[in-house]
């Protein structure tokens, strides 16, 4: 069977390839998914991706593009037609690309179910600033870099996937600490490209449970 001319490598469970997904689903773009079995990866993701051996992968055209925000920043350009994912002013484009990078360096939140006791306490109230300082940016406006859904909200709601359980395991209300973030939260999901793509948040917690069992937590 000839392989499709867009094909997805991804897990059901990656963050981000559910950026990818949305970013697909905005342009309206029609791709193959294929489903990795991350303990034993296949052949044709180890092809298309020998650098990091790692999902998500975009195959357009036989050519792989690998990393979720570069994947997404390519749909944009790839398929050029509204609507755009980046901001065409450059100081928005630059904003947008600043909140990705941000949320790629600080959006881990293993440790809340990791840890136990105070360690726990303490990753609880880092990730609720974090959040805070992701609710800051959003101040007043629709979404991250203003009135139109766009890069910097795909970069970042694929974690609100994780809340349920960070919520659940860490006893804590991410609601009750950033409202208006939440607020974002369902405004996104409010689009088909977004809620299609997200994963249930309660399967993402018995994912959670099933690790914590792997660590022998």
């Amino acid at each position: 069977m000839a392989m499709s001319n867009v094909v997805l490598l991804n897990s059901w469970a990656s963050v981000f390839g559910m950026r990818v997904k949305i970013a697909l689903a905005e342009k309206g773009v029609e791709y193959e998914y294929k489903e990795e079995d991350l303990s034993n990866k296949s052949s044709l993701l180890l092809k298309m991706n020998p650098v990091h051996k790692a999902i998500p992968v975009l195959i357009h055209n036989g050519k792989p593009i690998c990393e979720s925000n570069i994947i997404v920043q390519y749909v944009d350009d790839a398929w050029n037609k509204s609507p755009s994912l980046l901001p065409s002013d450059p100081y928005l484009k630059a904003q947008a690309r600043f909140w990705a990078d941000f949320v790629d360096e600080k959006m881990y939140a293993k440790k809340i179910w990791t840890t136990k006791g105070d360690e726990q306490e303490i990753a609880k109230k880092e990730y609720i600033d974090l959040l805070k300082v992701l609710e800051g940016q959003l101040g007043d406006k629709p979404y991250l870099t203003g009135d139109s859904f766009g890069y910097a909200d795909i970069s970042l709601i694929p974690f609100s996937c994780w809340f349920y359980a960070l919520e659940t395991i860490g006893n804590m209300s991410i609601e009750k600490e950033c409202p208006k973030l939440v607020a974002w939260v369902k405004r996104c999901k409010e689009r088909e490209s977004v809620s299609k793509s997200l994963a249930d948040s309660h399967k993402m917690y018995e994912f959670a449970l099933q690790l914590q069992k792997k660590y022998g937590l």
